[in-house]
């Protein structure tokens, strides 16, 4: 029930409701006219209001695995990029130099990236999704006075760099680049990484190491040289292997830029030795050195690596195996209905390094193809191979014809190993396989996110061979 008022009340309730609307309506009326005195001072036009608004050139722009597409072009004034993710995966827009960026956003989606009122210049635009803008993603905004976007728009073939004029890709072009990256494999470059680290033998039978950190020179594929962030100049790190039982000190000289420090992932150390700074150890300082000392009591497959700033050393090239003990086999048993034999002997046994980020950007063992190494062996030899992740994706590593035998996931040797066509690999992991080339010929290994492998101008990236004669 609503409650009730006598009639008195509510006489004097309207009074003043309608004192209130009058006061209201008197308000609406001195804001008109203050509008109307402001067009009026701009010439009645509603110039101030127009320019305040902030028209200006709006750009199409399409995202792709991997590049960037539009008419990036307009003259200095007010400019907004409508960015539509037309690919697989997520992606963002960035222009750092007026640091602007759609933020991460997903397949199908569009994002409108107001830039403000952009000056003459030229304007680096990426993605910078890991890896992204390594595979191509990144473009030029020119920016002059004259430029008329709607005529620029026209020519889509200079704007984005897409092939034919009107955006359609050159197919002949394509194809042709495609059996040239082929016929290129195994391309050679300077540098090799994963090379053994032999130790110094010290009186009392430590083990002793000595590491670099450093910026060098490093040739991801032919012709394509980076300042890649590094362990005695090489990428992947060198191999560090030792037995049960030893134990070892490890000197690391810092010559990079920043405070480092090194993390041994997946091997067992004491608190103080587990190189995470600030909290385990203090940060090892430009142009200081620092000493890491334990002894190795079982059998583990690891990998060292900075923690401090890691998001930036391991991408560009900091990531290296250490190693105790001999790698997981699986001998004398049937798997699946395999029967392995009990004199299995690998005639390889080695660290497949995947990366998709920073300056090595797809890569398997600091190569992209043709670069890669090609695994080669004879009709029926055994092969065994740790798989450590140290990019930012998860890779499906799939080797054609020969399945893998997974022994062992993250160094722990499996109770019941299994048979894989594709072993999917996620960051920080390692799987350790085997398998039996049983089959002549030249067989593809590679990731199986395919814009991970291939690209217009061929293939790229995280691909390889098992060439069985």
């Amino acid at each position: 029930m609503q409650p009730t008022h006598p009639a008195g009340e509510q006489r004097s309730w309207a009074k003043a409701t309608g004192f209130l609307i009058a006061i209201y309506l008197v308000g609406l009326a001195m804001i008109a006219g203050v509008v109307l005195v402001a067009n009026k001072s701009d010439g009645g036009g509603g110039a101030s209001a127009s320019a305040a608004s902030g028209a200006g050139a709006t750009i199409p722009v399409t995202l792709t695995e991997f590049k960037i597409e539009g008419s990036l072009m307009a003259a200095p004034g007010p400019i907004t990029l409508e960015v539509t993710n037309k690919g697989s995966m997520d992606h963002d827009l960035s222009v750092k130099q007026l640091n602007k960026t759609t933020g991460t956003f997903g397949t199908g989606k569009t994002v409108k990236l107001d830039l403000g009122n952009v000056p003459a210049g030229e304007y680096e635009v990426t993605c910078e999704v890991p890896g992204h803008k390594d595979a191509g993603m990144k473009a030029t905004l020119t920016v002059k006075e004259g430029m008329d976007h709607s005529a620029a728009a026209s020519g889509s073939e200079a704007a984005s760099g897409s092939g034919e004029a009107g955006g359609t890709p050159n197919y002949a072009q394509m194809d042709k680049d495609m059996m040239d990256s082929f016929a290129k494999f195994p391309a050679k470059t300077k540098g090799e990484g994963n090379q053994v680290l032999e130790p110094k033998i010290l009186p009392d039978g430590t083990k002793h190491f000595e590491l670099t950190a450093e910026i060098t020179d490093w040739e991801v594929e032919p012709g394509k040289t980076v300042k890649a962030w590094t362990y005695n100049g090489m990428v992947p790190a060198p191999r560090i292997m030792l037995n049960v039982g030893d134990k070892i000190e490890v000197v690391l000289h810092n010559k990079l830029p920043v405070a480092t420090d090194i993390h041994w992932h997946g091997i067992t150390v004491p608190f103080d030795q587990d190189g995470v700074a600030p909290i385990t150890q203090k940060p090892i300082e430009p142009g200081q050195d620092f000493t890491y000392h334990f002894t190795v009591d079982k059998p583990e497959m690891g990998m060292y690596h900075p923690h401090l700033h890691g998001q930036m050393t391991l991408p560009n090239g900091m990531f290296g195996q250490i190693q105790v003990g001999p790698t997981p086999l699986v001998t004398g048993k049937t798997v699946a209905g395999v029967a392995i034999p009990n004199d299995v002997k690998p005639v390889m046994d080695f660290p497949m390094v995947l990366n998709d980020a920073g300056v090595i950007g797809f890569a398997l063992n600091g190569k992209s193809f043709p670069a890669t190494a090609p695994i080669v062996v004879k009709e029926g030899d055994w092969v065994t191979m740790t798989y450590y992740n140290e990019g930012l994706q998860s890779h499906p590593m799939h080797l054609h014809q020969f399945p893998q035998l997974v022994t062992a996931i993250d160094g722990i040797a499996l109770d019941s190993p299994y048979w894989a066509d594709t072993v999917l690999v996620a960051p920080g992991q390692r799987y350790t396989v085997m398998f039996n080339a049983n089959r002549k010929g030249t067989w593809v290994f590679h990731c199986h996110i395919l814009n991970h492998a291939e690209r217009e101008t061929g293939m790229f990236g995280m691909v390889t061979a098992v060439v069985v004669q």
